[in-house]
């Protein structure tokens, strides 16, 4: 790119919308330097006109500053390097900044989402997913945030996959400030990305934006854990309105982190148990994919939400663990379910614990790990 300037104003001009600029105006950078009238024919609102015609040349400089950086790209509307999938939703954005591999943007992806207080199953059941998934070839996109969408980037880069993260602030910040790590570790692979210029912070309006853009990249949304009210969940409803398809992964019926998903599962979202009903719904796209993915690299038992075997245990532990069940217990409930006593369910919690079978939940509660999940 020549000069970026006139696709960086663009950026900061609110209310901008790519597919009614590129429906009128072929080159949208043609906004840049016309004259009030000429805007206000368009019908630009006066926040949008005042931002054409008297840029912010500090924030400007900023912008190209972070362009200078090494492995920084503007993917812009129209670009040959524009992702066809995001183009193809009904409000996609002018740019992108990037961070890494542009050219990541534009390969099958699946869209990992969920809580971000997930219980340590849920976790590991999104990396474990993530990690079969990045190993059959699909790219893992989520949005660097905590709980669910962290396990899903680490799942895809344990298993040597492509990896996503979308962020809701500019690309010159890392949020939360915790993942400036994992980040890291996602650009070296895969890429960061926004459409929101730099300065900009992690503001609670510029959530549902950016999952616009988590679920138009993917061909189609997993939501692992969500509660009713979870953020997830609106990416899914995108995912739907683009045309692209959900998945959800159910739980137990007293788990409130599963509720999300039972009711998208109630509206129609596909069920899935292991990544074979993924790999199933998708088809032709994916089955290419998965014939490639290196043999044994991740079992399709890894992806199940149950236990994997792990070593031997004695009767009073696996009489402790299936009365655990897969749904959180206190130490109280466990004592009932079990007729052991109170002592002896604590020290045994706290071995399971340290062995990775289970972990303590807020509330003093514990629920099951994935066998052999050691943090």
């Amino acid at each position: 790119m020549d000069d970026p300037r006139p696709w960086l104003t663009l950026a900061r001009v609110p209310g901008l919308h790519a597919r009614r600029l590129g429906d009128e105006l072929p080159d949208p950078t043609a906004l840049v330097g016309a004259s009030r009238s000429e805007l206000a024919g368009l019908g630009l609102e006066a926040a949008a006109v005042e931002a054409l015609r008297n840029p912010d040349t500090a924030a400007l400089a900023r912008d190209e500053a972070w362009l200078a950086g090494p492995s920084r790209r503007l993917v812009t509307w129209g670009g040959a390097d524009y992702p066809p999938l995001l183009a193809a939703i009904p409000d996609p954005p002018l740019v992108l900044f990037v961070e890494g591999t542009a050219a990541a943007l534009s390969l099958p992806q699946l869209a990992v989402v969920g809580s971000r207080n997930p219980t340590a199953l849920g976790r590991d059941t999104a990396e474990q997913f993530a990690a079969h998934l990045a190993a059959a070839g699909l790219a893992i996109t989520s949005g660097l945030a905590l709980g669910i969408d962290a396990a899903a980037h680490r799942g895809a880069l344990a298993a040597g996959g492509r990896t996503i993260a979308v962020m809701g602030c500019g690309p010159d910040a890392v949020y939360p400030r915790a993942h400036a790590g994992l980040a890291a570790e996602i650009a070296a692979s895969g890429a960061l990305v926004t459409d929101l210029p730099t300065g900009t912070p992690p503001l609670k309006q510029h959530f549902p934006r950016r999952n616009r853009i988590i679920s138009g990249l993917s061909v189609g949304t997993l939501v692992v854990e969500a509660a009713l009210q979870s953020g997830s969940l609106i990416t899914a409803r995108l995912a739907a309105e683009q045309g692209r398809e959900v998945f959800a992964i159910p739980g137990s019926i007293h788990n409130p982190m599963a509720r999300g998903c039972h009711r998208l599962i109630r509206q129609g979202a596909k069920l899935v148990e292991t990544a074979d009903d993924i790999f199933a719904e998708l088809g032709a796209l994916v089955a290419t994919l998965r014939a490639g993915a290196h043999a044994g690299a991740t079992s399709a038992e890894a992806t199940d939400a149950q236990e994997v075997s792990g070593p031997a245990l004695d009767k009073d532990y696996e009489i402790l663990l299936d009365a655990l069940g897969f749904a959180p217990a206190g130490i109280d409930t466990l004592v009932a379910r079990t007729g052991l006593a109170a002592d002896a369910v604590a020290s045994m919690l706290l071995i399971l614990e340290l062995d990775g079978r289970v972990a303590q939940q807020p509330g003093g509660t514990y629920c099951r790990r994935l066998a052999g999940k050691k943090e």
